[in-house]
């Protein structure tokens, strides 16, 4: 009995010391998380974590290497009863194909096709599985090449480039039948904008805050939610007026700024890439900030119940959460629009409103063509003859 009392006190002790650890990155990792991750990760994890955000690895790479890193911590602990061997074998890459893609068809006949009953449990007593049935797999690939990137920065090689496994995982997405998910099931168009513009239309600080972040996420090219929790007051340029329209002289003169992304999930630090704002969403950024009194730091931060606003910047999480309440507001359903709506409704409104593609692409900096061009495909899909032969 003792022995086993003086084993939990050194386990709760080593996770102690991990969660101690991890605050040293709590401006990556999110808090509430913290805890959790220190239970599922060893040392040599967290050493590495630390190691990579001492060398500079994006926030938002690095906070997706901390969950992907989690998950397979613990998945491999209920699936083999052991943490992570480094380097991996063959065998573990293959069974954690099999566990994430399967045939539905299949599990039906044969209960044990897939992932077992009692590692799915474990997942989902630890709230780190969700999805019923196979993974997507673009999560699959994600934690593959997760996998891959912290085995290379412990100096080991893996087994992540071996015909059997990409054999594997290429027969595995397609028995696993799962149709690609958009990241917003809708996009926030002009149109949605509008709606969503109105369910803020009062000067409540929260309003002011919502308005100004909504207009300028879209007007911005469609901003990630981690690029708008990210922006900071020094990031923001005051520009000349321009005029509303270039080709008349003496149209409206317009305020415009230019802000400075730093780096995004396609862009490094040194490219300097900076998009503009032209117009209502300047105006409304503005007086945000100067009702706010917000003169350096992050420019979209919380607001808590009594109006108080905190020092610290909103988190990618709280941006998709703000959208979606403001949907609910306006008598949308929140299910169906995410952050990432303002995204794809950047580029969605863009086409509608006959913009070509490579001046919508220098404002949203999408790096790949096809991408951004599906957008451009959708609508003209909408707005052609091809499928209005029978109507």
């Amino acid at each position: 009995m003792v022995g086993r009392r003086k084993s939990i006190d050194v386990t709760a002790d080593s996770i102690l010391h991990r969660a101690e650890q991890l605050d040293a990155l709590d401006a990556i990792l999110p808090f509430d998380r913290r805890d959790q991750l220190a239970a599922l990760l060893t040392d040599d994890d967290v050493a590495t974590l630390k190691h990579l955000a001492s060398e500079g690895m994006g926030d938002n790479t690095l906070r997706a290497l901390a969950s992907d890193l989690g998950y397979l911590e613990a998945w491999c602990q209920l699936a083999t009863g052991s943490p992570l061997a480094w380097p991996a074998q063959e065998s573990l890459l293959l069974k954690f194909v099999a566990h994430h893609l399967w045939d539905p068809a299949k599990r039906v006949e044969d209960p044990s096709h897939g992932m077992p009953v009692k590692v799915e449990t474990g997942l989902r007593s630890q709230r780190l599985l969700r999805a019923d049935g196979p993974h997507a797999p673009e999560t699959v690939r994600r934690r593959l090449t997760s996998w891959s990137i912290l085995t290379r920065w412990r100096g080991l090689s893996g087994s992540f480039n071996r015909p059997s496994l990409k054999s594997a995982l290429r027969l595995a997405v397609r028995a696993s039948a799962r149709p690609r998910q958009r990241k917003s099931k809708k996009a926030v168009t002009g149109d949605v904008l509008a709606k969503l513009l109105r369910a803020c239309a009062g000067e409540r600080l929260v309003d002011l805050r919502d308005r100004a972040l909504l207009l300028a996420a879209f007007a911005s090219g469609g901003r990630r939610r981690s690029e708008v929790a990210a922006l900071r007051v020094e990031d923001l340029t005051d520009e000349d007026t321009v005029q509303a329209d270039p080709a008349d002289p003496n149209s409206p003169p317009l305020p415009c700024l230019s802000i400075r992304l730093g780096r995004t999930k396609t862009t490094t630090s040194d490219d300097d890439e900076h998009v503009l704002l032209i117009g209502r969403p300047v105006v409304a950024l503005r007086r945000w900030l100067e009702v706010a009194d917000i003169k350096d730091g992050p420019v979209f931060r919380r607001i808590d119940q009594w109006g108080n606003i905190n020092r610290r910047a909103l988190t990618p999480q709280s941006v998709n959460l703000i959208l979606k309440g403001r949907c609910k507001q306006a008598g949308l359903d929140p299910i169906l629009f995410s952050a990432h709506g303002l995204r794809s409704g950047y580029l969605t409104e863009a086409a509608n409103r006959g913009i070509p593609l490579p001046e919508a692409m220098q404002q949203s900096l999408h790096k790949s063509v096809t991408q951004a061009a599906r957008y451009y495909n959708d609508t003209e899909r909408n707005q052609g003859r091809a499928a209005r032969l029978v109507i």
